[in-house]
């Protein structure tokens, strides 16, 4: 017989199949655009995977919630809590760090005309790219902690 706590892992592990697998190559789709025509689209595709990562992320917090709520003593478990603090940092990245450096590059897209795209994106392209592989950094450490669970 299922429990519903083996529906909750289930669900997780989805998730971030669901989540974070697009998520690690949100920086490699945009990179492939050479013309500025081929970033724009690049981006317009990001923004739909984007889409997964965030329904993937939300259903990643909730279901590794209801699994400590179930299961109390994880909140006792090292790799657990360090998980989920790492996750919710992880988190706080996006709105605090990210976006702001992803505004700039928008309005460069919106406004700049012609096809080569300006020196000004590859600087500020470089810095956004940084923090999304400190991103991904984390998320590799947490779904190594989740896989091990060494502590």
């Amino acid at each position: 017989m299922i429990t519903f706590y083996k529906v909750l892992v289930f669900l997780h592990v989805f998730s971030a199949i669901i989540g974070m697998g697009p998520g690690f190559i949100l920086t490699t789709v945009v990179k492939s655009g050479k013309t500025m025509t081929e970033l724009r689209h690049s981006y317009a595709v990001r923004h739909k995977l984007h889409i997964f990562v965030m329904i993937g992320g939300l259903m990643l917090l909730i279901t590794g919630l209801a699994m400590g709520a179930l299961n109390p003593s994880l909140f006792q478990m090292g790799w657990y809590v360090t998980s989920l603090v790492l996750f919710l940092a992880a988190l706080a990245i996006g709105p605090l760090v990210l976006s702001p450096r992803s505004k700039p590059i928008k309005e460069l897209l919106e406004i700049h005309k012609g096809e080569a795209i300006p020196e000004k994106y590859y600087q500020l392209s470089k810095t956004l790219f940084r923090y999304e592989y400190l991103e991904n950094i984390i998320f590799i450490i947490i779904i190594t902690l989740m896989i091990l669970k060494p502590f």
